[in-house]
């Protein structure tokens, strides 16, 4: 029988480029045709005019004294800007670390200190939360940051000016000292053990990994793809605005976050021929009142990742929103991200049952858990890739890379998957303490960590539980101190504004002790049962599942 192993076609080279110059040249070759429209702000530029844009940016940073290799941080939801740093970050050879907007004080100071940006750009608020007020609070921490450029102010401006100055020749000499092989983007991802790791990826990851995915979705110059998912998670940065550059078509943006109104609006209005988004944005646009008022005939393509998506919704993706090419994407942020992704032209079981098949210069296996042997089409076991999208590491932590890429370069994804005989994969569970909430990965460690700092908190678990809107909610089991008295609001309240809004538990539970094996080991599956008996959500186990 055939063993649970593929590796994907390689008729089609890797783009052995910079991001810069791969931008560069769709700019040359199509500079009248429609870049960016980013509705919210009222933007509109051709590949020419994005291209002009850019280099200001890139010039500006170079005169503010960025060097190749020093890290610039983006704290921002979706803007023009947020695009306009990613070309020029990678131009010039910064390294752009992607800080997601949702952070708190305590996941700033951690992502700002571990890279040690020496720049900051970042909007000034954002759904009524002040990141001026919270990076003030804590700026004492992070001597290192040298520049804070905060949007809509005089400061974006003056970083734009300042560029004046710098050369068409020094910048062409500094973007023709950047390799593909070097590292140009920091994205933090949450770990099961401490605080979050930072994926270090290189030109030649993202800028190839968005290339073949837009290849996978058919992508030519005439398509224009709604992004409502953020850029400062690969699903935007990568499989949307470099699908979008690398194939010439057109990056359109909703808003600053997901509001279903605005992403249908959006595809409507600019003849959008490719959305994307987790299932969620889809139940949500499905099920907006206002949504047979918007002609979405112009669809036929788009990309749905980030968590299963259930089987009727996928059926009404494709009939309701004209969306018959419509594919899925797995992956992780450590493989930049895509490793196997349906075609467009899979029958729909496939592309609601499986994750695809691998894809091109990928190297996919499925091996017993705690070994390296492969079993066979059928069998579940570990999913592990390797290839070109394989992270450089974490940034300056070799220890916790050793952990999950092996000698042999195979990244262990840690979840549980199965091979059919038409090389199909199919994720059939996780890594056991993983919770994916609406499409954010959330690491039940990191959170138990942060309440252990609660003075009342003797001992702390977090798990999953299901939920119809988001899949999974976090819920606390919490042994209190002796002689402390704590309740749910209290929890809560110690967790805004300090950690991120999806990583706040939804449900408390005060306990004495947790289930344990006779060995001393917690069962969260166990706390798990208990949870969805108490709580009544054995009914949306089916509507998650």
């Amino acid at each position: 029988m055939a063993q649970s192993q593929g590796a994907g076609p390689t008729e089609q080279p890797l783009l052995e480029e910079t991001i810069g110059a791969n931008f560069e040249r769709t700019a040359a070759r199509w500079p009248e045709r429609e870049a960016l429209v980013v509705r919210s702000q009222g933007v509109r530029l051709t590949y020419g005019e994005l291209q002009r844009e850019v280099d200001r940016v890139a010039r500006g940073l170079i005169a503010r004294g960025l060097e190749a290799g020093d890290r610039l941080g983006i704290w921002a939801p979706n803007r023009a800007e947020w695009v306009l740093i990613q070309y020029a970050t990678a131009k010039i050879g910064v390294v752009l670390v992607n800080l997601n907007p949702a952070y708190r004080t305590t996941e700033l100071a951690h992502a700002l200190g571990q890279s040690a940006c020496r720049a900051l750009v970042a909007a000034r608020e954002f759904k009524g939360s002040s990141y001026v007020q919270m990076l003030e609070s804590m700026r004492s921490e992070l001597p290192q940051l040298e520049l804070v450029a905060w949007l809509d102010t005089p400061d974006w401006p003056q970083l734009l000016a300042a560029g004046d100055g710098v050369s068409d020749g020094e910048l062409a000499a500094r973007a023709a000292g950047v390799d593909p092989g070097d590292p140009i983007n920091i994205q933090f991802t949450s770990g099961t053990t401490g605080s979050p790791k930072g994926a270090t990826l290189s030109h030649r990851n993202i800028l190839n990994n968005g290339w073949f995915t837009g290849a996978g979705c058919g992508y030519e110059e005439s398509d224009r793809v709604c992004i409502p998912v953020p850029f400062y998670h690969c699903f935007g940065m990568v499989l949307g605005n470099l699908a979008c550059t690398s194939h010439g078509a057109c990056i359109v943006v909703p808003g600053e976050a997901f509001d279903p109104q605005a992403a249908l609006a959006a595809t409507a209005e600019e003849r959008c021929t490719s959305l994307y988004g987790v299932p969620t944005m889809f139940i949500a646009m499905l099920d907006d009142p206002s949504f047979e008022e918007y002609d979405l005939a112009s669809l036929r393509t788009g990309i749905m990742a980030g968590s299963p998506c259930p089987v009727e919704v996928m059926r009404r993706v494709v009939t309701e929103m004209n969306m018959s090419g419509v594919t899925i994407c797995y992956g992780m942020t450590e493989t930049s991200p895509v490793s196997t992704q349906t075609a467009q032209d899979d029958p729909l079981e496939k592309r609601v049952g499986t994750v695809g098949r691998v894809h091109p210069h990928v190297e996919i296996r499925i091996v017993e858990r705690g070994s390296n042997q492969v079993v066979e089409r059928g069998e579940d076991g570990e999913l592990c890739t390797r290839g070109y999208g394989v992270m450089l590491g974490y940034w300056e932590d070799p220890a916790r890379t050793a952990e999950v890429i092996d000698a042999e370069g195979w990244m262990h994804t840690g979840d549980l998957a199965t091979m059919d005989g038409d090389g199909y994969v199919n994720i059939i569970g996780r890594s056991k303490d993983m919770i994916i909430r609406g499409g954010e990965n959330v690491y039940p460690r990191e959170i138990e960590e942060f309440l252990y700092t609660h003075p009342d908190i003797r001992d702390v678990q977090v798990i999953g539980v299901p939920d119809r809107r988001y899949g999974e909610e976090l819920m606390a089991w919490i042994v209190v101190r002796g002689g402390a008295s704590l309740d749910t609001e209290a929890v809560t309240d110690y967790c805004r504004g300090r950690i991120a809004h999806y990583k706040i538990p939804r449900y408390v539970k005060f306990v004495e002790e947790f289930p344990m094996t006779v060995t001393g080991k917690v069962q969260k599956f166990r706390m798990r049962e208990v949870a969805i008996a108490e709580l009544g959500l054995a009914d949306q186990i089916a509507e998650t599942a």
